[in-house]
């Protein structure tokens, strides 16, 4: 076997979309919702239950079904803007419209980081037969974290870091390329909204 190099090529995306949220008030509607729901609120929540050793956050759970209760109506304006940043993406990266122009949102976290916390491993979004469907994962920051407090998003294959802005929104592929982890926050909080777009279930569409 001989490993060969590829010539290099001028363009070097790394398929990380990125806008900001408007109207912002969108960002503290949001927050007000985790804050004032706290019976809903649970600890490190992952497919696999708690894990606080891998994601210490305080979660909020929502499923497509809750999107039309009397109290919800902020995550329709949210979802509004969402898609409006997704048919960028696609505008950008116009190949998609080929297999993913009809993608659904399933269910969703609002998370809170406070002072000390972060997602801590390295993973990917893609990981196991029951996530194939996952096609991108977004996320909304809905604060501003000062860099010097710590709370970044770490893309490990790209060294890139993003700092947490409120409105920013991210939409990016859901596979290994795209391995990340949150680092720890050393301020007071850091409040986010994320999901999937994946293939068509019994979900809504984006």
């Amino acid at each position: 076997m001989e490993k060969v190099t590829l010539p290099k090529q001028n363009l070097t995306p790394n398929f990380i979309g990125s806008w900001i949220m408007n109207p912002l008030s969108i960002c503290d509607e949001l927050i007000a919702y985790f804050e004032s729901n706290q019976n809903k609120q649970k600890r490190g929540s992952t497919a696999n239950g708690e894990n606080l050793d891998a994601k210490n956050s305080v979660d909020i759970k929502i499923s497509p079904k809750d999107l039309k209760l009397s109290g919800n109506e902020v995550f329709e304006k949210y979802f509004h803007n969402l898609f409006s940043c997704y048919q960028d993406y696609v505008a950008d990266w116009p190949f998609l419209t080929t297999f993913a122009g009809n993608l659904e949102v399933g269910g969703f976290n609002l998370q809170r980081y406070k002072r000390g916390q972060h997602f801590q491993n390295v993973h990917t979004e893609r990981s196991s037969l029951s996530t194939l469907h996952r096609i991108f994962v977004w996320m909304t920051y809905l604060n501003d974290v000062d860099q010097e407090e710590g709370g970044s998003t770490f893309f490990s294959h790209y060294d890139l870091t993003i700092q947490p802005r409120k409105g920013l929104t991210l939409i990016w592929p859901a596979e290994w390329t795209h391995a990340h982890r949150g680092n720890v926050l050393r301020a007071d909080s850091k409040y986010i909204i994320t999901g999937w777009m994946h293939f068509p279930n019994k979900s809504i569409s984006i």
